[in-house]
């Protein structure tokens, strides 16, 4: 029997361990043990998204809550500990780039525990993203490696990394969505919102870079207000994001602009419906980057570097940038049909959890 402790933190985490955790109980050699930091804890970004994926109930709850990247960091480890000591796994699973991810391998490797790292190899060249920090340095002292692109893979060998450690096997994230989509169809969430299909945006917004800088968020509105003067965008706003615009005296501007829909977070299975059948999806979130190829939908990232370069090589995404013009002019590219086909990535075929589960039965390491 293999113990294996899974983490999750924050809201992507979840859309990545569910079919993990599928896969891992379909498998009685195999004993999971979730973990949940409480990195994410309100209702929104963590309840909702266990029963609407159906991920089983965390073993275990640290309930760390939010902090300072060093606070919440330093917290998680500091719950994490007790918990590695009692139920001594034979690997720690993370994923993603969060905090929980970084602290929790941290613990694992310091006392001896196998680490495994799924979503390894992503690097968008920026330290002046914590995630990336979270990336590299998680990778660096990972045991398994298993990547969701190519590009993973060549960053990886590229800093030195063993390659009988790494492994291409696709996306998990991937698997969530081809398995909830037709679920997510059944969603009446564009009824409620009297909306018509392909003739609205979706959009999120929430990275420090772009959202607690008053020049970089003001040029962004710039953009966005030309855009809902020609349909609607449905926002639903990050806490960060809603707080800045208070703080940054947006208020009133914001208020102004009558298509721009600020909504709370909503549900994974409504916000698949809403991205699937938007026309145009902004964002500075990776994992929509991702969604939107699969979706076939038209996808402009707001940022100027992406750890996800697939979606811009063969899927619908444009990265832009944080210039308004940039950003107009990509959406006018889309108005006026000019994007080349997309394609669908190796591997993004729903059965990346599975290939990781194989991996790890027969794996000696």
């Amino acid at each position: 029997m293999t113990k294996i402790i899974c983490i999750v933190g924050a809201r992507p985490n979840f859309m990545k361990i569910a079919p993990i955790m599928e896969a891992f109980n379909a498998h009685p050699e195999i004993e999971p043990i979730l973990v949940h930091t409480g990195q994410h804890y309100d209702e929104k970004m963590s309840d909702l998204f266990f029963r609407e994926l159906g991920i089983p109930r965390p073993d275990i709850n640290l309930g760390v809550g939010s902090g300072s990247h060093a606070v919440q960091t330093a917290e998680i480890m500091k719950a994490f500990e007790p918990i590695c000591l009692e139920q001594k796994p034979d690997y720690v699973l993370v994923v993603g780039d969060v905090n929980s991810t970084i602290a929790c391998g941290l613990v694992a490797v310091k006392l001896g525990i196998k680490l495994i790292h799924v979503e390894a190899g992503l690097r968008s060249g920026d330290r002046t993203m914590p995630e990336e920090i979270n990336r590299i340095l998680t990778d660096s002292i990972s045991d398994l490696l298993f990547c969701t692109e190519k590009h993973g893979v060549d960053n990886l060998l590229k800093e030195g990394t063993n390659s009988e450690k790494i492994h291409l096997v696709g996306n998990v994230m991937i698997d969530t969505l081809l398995k909830n989509k037709n679920k997510a169809e059944q969603s009446p969430i564009l009824e409620k919102m009297q909306l018509i299909p392909k003739q609205y945006a979706t959009m999120t917004l929430h990275r420090p870079s772009n959202v607690d800088d008053q020049v970089i968020f003001g040029g962004l509105l710039d953009a966005i207000e030309e855009i809902q003067n020609d349909m609607p965008i449905i926002f639903p706003i990050h806490p960060r994001t809603k707080n800045n615009i208070s703080v940054l005296g947006f208020e009133k501007r914001v208020a102004q602009m009558s298509k721009l829909r600020l909504v709370e977070p909503i549900g994974y299975l409504d916000f698949l419906k809403l991205n699937a059948n938007a026309y145009v999806v902004l964002t500075d979130s990776g994992g929509l980057q991702e969604e939107t190829t699969i979706l076939q939908v038209p996808c402009i990232t707001l940022r100027e570097n992406t750890e996800r370069p697939i979606t811009c090589e063969i899927g619908s995404n444009q990265l832009v940038g944080t210039n308004p013009m940039n950003i107009l002019a990509a959406y006018r590219k889309i108005k006026n049909s000019q994007l080349p086909p997309s394609a669908i990535p190796e591997l993004w075929d729903g059965l990346a959890a599975e290939r990781i589960t194989k991996i790890l039965v027969s794996s000696t390491v």
